[in-house]
């Protein structure tokens, strides 16, 4: 089996927590039945195995769509998501993305007060939209940066209630534990100005609009890393030598029609914790499109 590691090393030096683990990162899946998608992912997932990481965190966009499907459609892709996951050998925490939200753009199928409508698909078969655990001496913060406007359209936005969560899950946290956030839409990102020039605003869909409120948040806490996706974009940007905000590909890559000009190429993300310092390779799995 190819497999092509790139290595994005970066060593934090710190004191605190005494662990050694490793994780998977690993987002924008877009699961489907066609374009070889479940072979790809099944790839992935054994890639992984043979890794041996501690557990897997996922980013968001486990399935191709539900956003503007029939629910026969999303009830079919979520079911695939739940079924090939099944393969994994370690437990699994997910984050929730964009495309998880049923029926938002089917604005005249799909009654906002369906009881699966948006948000709530997601909750009943995968589970909370944000939770928090620990592992280790660090503390793991999963988030629902997903917002939905009256209109029916999505932004980046860490709503009320889970501001509120994070100030009260962090009260029980020791300010120097090392802490790690998932979030499918991501704080910060430079992919737009790359793209449209240094000046460019970066789209509400593409950020999280209140960026700056909530990271506020963790102004007294040990803050190391920030975990994204959604962009199918691998940047790190390394803040004030102490956080790291990683926005990790795409383990679809070009949403699993990836040519050998495709940047990024298909992958994950494997972060190795030794204590308090981090260290992380992007993963290029092996897979190869069917491009005929």
């Amino acid at each position: 089996m190819a497999l092509l590691v790139i290595d994005c090393s970066r060593r934090t030096e710190l004191t605190q927590a005494t662990g050694k683990f490793t994780f998977a990162f690993l987002t924008d899946i877009h699961l489907q039945p066609e374009l070889n998608a479940v072979e790809g992912f099944k790839k992935a997932i054994d890639t992984i195995n043979i890794l041996n990481p501690d557990f897997v965190v996922t980013g968001g966009d486990l399935v191709m769509d539900a956003m503007d499907v029939s629910y026969g459609r999303a009830d079919s892709l979520y079911n695939l998501y739940l079924d090939v996951s099944r393969g994994f050998h370690m437990p699994v925490y997910n984050t929730i993305g964009n495309h998880e939200h049923f029926g938002l753009y089917r604005r005249e199928e799909v009654d906002t007060a369906f009881s699966e409508y948006g948000k709530k698909m997601y909750e009943k078969r995968i589970g909370p939209r944000y939770y928090s655990f620990d592992y280790k001496g660090w503390h793991f913060m999963v988030l629902d940066a997903v917002g939905i406007t009256e209109e029916r359209e999505y932004i980046g936005m860490i709503d009320d209630e889970q501001i509120e969560w994070i100030k009260s899950d962090l009260v029980g946290i020791d300010n120097n534990t090392p802490i790690v956030l998932s979030t499918h839409i991501p704080f910060i990102t430079v992919q737009t100005q790359l793209a449209e020039g240094s000046l460019a605003a970066t789209p509400a869909s593409l950020i999280i609009n209140n960026a700056k409120d909530v990271l506020y948040l963790f102004w007294e806490h040990n803050l190391k890393l920030i975990l994204q996706g959604h962009l199918h974009f691998l940047e790190e940007i390394y803040l004030n030598e102490q956080v790291h905000f990683i926005t990790a590909g795409a383990v679809s890559g070009r949403w699993w029609k990836n040519r050998p000009e495709s940047n990024p190429e298909e992958g994950f993300l494997m972060i190795y914790v030794n204590g308090e310092d981090i260290d992380y390779d992007y993963i290029d799995y092996g897979w190869v499109p069917d491009l005929d």
